[in-house]
């Protein structure tokens, strides 16, 4: 399957992805953090992440009980 764009049409998805680009740039500045995080958020941060690739998990079940 060949498909064929012109110029003007390939510099107008070009500009379109840069706009979606500056998008989620905005929306990650919007979503993350702007303080430093102290060292034992670092840490707990950490553990979690390595919680998440071990598989570790909490039924949703359980969080419900604890939680209330």
């Amino acid at each position: 399957m060949n498909v064929t764009v012109t110029e003007s049409q390939l510099n107008l998805v070009l500009d379109r992805l840069d706009l979606v680009r500056l998008e989620i740039l905005r929306l990650r500045a919007m979503l993350l953090p702007e303080d430093e995080l102290s060292a034992e958020e670092a840490k707990e941060l950490e553990e979690a992440r390595k919680e998440i690739a071990e598989g570790s998990g909490v039924a949703l079940e359980d969080l419900i009980k604890e939680l209330g």
